[in-house]
């Protein structure tokens, strides 16, 4: 490993930059740290679903809701590692390093509600148990959007062009994180919290205060994660070192992976409020990165969800 000299005026050049993005929001990861394990309300959960005794359809609709976002923030743990594996600066290494170590916390997370929720209740209710991993949980646009990004990814061990990076950002950062898990985590907190949307289903699930309090610390992290991802492809496109076209086919090719993803949750959820939340904030996306006048939100904005508060237990 190569040290690098900085340059200096009259004392020693540090390692770090304080003033650097990447530092911002690793040192916002840090203050903001949380436990998987410590999360609660889960007994709630557990106690609420055997109470509300759902039909086996509206059950299968939660268990794949919770296989989906599960599987898919194994995905991403696994993922990154390229993107961390090419990438010089010290401050985005930094930052990419707390980024894996979220994604692991939102995998435990997950495996977690299973264990401690899903399982147990399944039992109660005279179901049979089945596996996170069960291929009915996962439909062919879910695969194709998780098996595309996993190639972007990867292929930057073999050829890190600055295109190659931008689609790699585009698929993981943007289209996977931005878009479709922010959209997916605020169509569960709209269908089992009084927050959210009210269009988003018409039937009255059960309050589950235990697995709104997780995505809700999901989606602040995310935030974080989007607008590292974001401030990337834009530097790309500003310095014109890739065009803007490159960003807007990736994920406008990516988007009906996303829709797809999202729309067969369940019978009783509405998809189009959904749709229109992925669309929109795709959209608003492209804008802050094709702008040049525009900026990044400061983190404490990315972070903060707006009217995430969960059911009481």
């Amino acid at each position: 490993m190569s040290i690098q000299v900085m340059s200096t005026d009259d004392r020693l050049g540090m390692q770090l930059d304080d003033d650097a993005l990447s530092q911002e929001y690793f040192t916002n990861a840090v203050y903001r740290h949380w436990d998987p394990g410590a999360i609660e309300g889960l007994d709630t959960d557990h106690d609420r679903l055997v109470e509300w005794n759902p039909e086996e359809p509206a059950f299968e609709a939660l268990r794949r809701t919770v296989a989906r976002f599960g599987a898919g923030e194994e995905s991403v743990t696994e993922d990154l590692m390229p993107l961390a594996q090419v990438t010089e600066d010290i401050n985005d290494q930094m930052f990419l390093s707390s980024q894996i170590y979220e994604e692991a916390k939102h995998t435990k997370f997950f495996d977690r509600y299973w264990r401690e929720v899903i399982d147990p209740a399944a039992e109660e209710l005279g179901f049979e148990r089945t596996a996170p991993t069960a291929e009915q949980y996962f439909n062919a646009q879910y695969n194709e959007l998780f098996e595309r990004t996993e190639a972007a990814m990867s292929r930057l061990l073999t050829e890190d062009t600055p295109r190659n990076r931008v689609e790699a950002y585009c698929h993981y950062h943007l289209a996977i994180e931005s878009v479709l898990a922010q959209t997916g985590y605020y169509g569960i907190q709209s269908s089992f919290s009084d927050s959210g949307s009210d269009e988003v289903t018409d039937e009255q699930f059960a309050e589950l205060p235990g697995l709104v309090n997780g995505i809700t610390k999901i989606r602040s992290d995310e935030g974080r994660h989007v607008g590292f991802g974001m401030s990337k492809v834009r530097e790309y496109v500003q310095e014109g070192t890739v065009d803007e076209a490159i960003v807007q086919d990736t994920l406008q090719e990516l988007l009906p992976f996303v829709a797809g993803t999202v729309t067969d949750l369940g019978e009783n959820m509405n998809p189009d409020p959904l749709v229109e939340y992925a669309s929109d904030k795709l959209s608003r996306r492209i804008e802050i990165i094709a702008d040049a006048d525009a900026d990044v939100p400061p983190v404490d904005e990315l972070v903060d969800i707006d009217g995430a508060v969960a059911a009481s237990d």
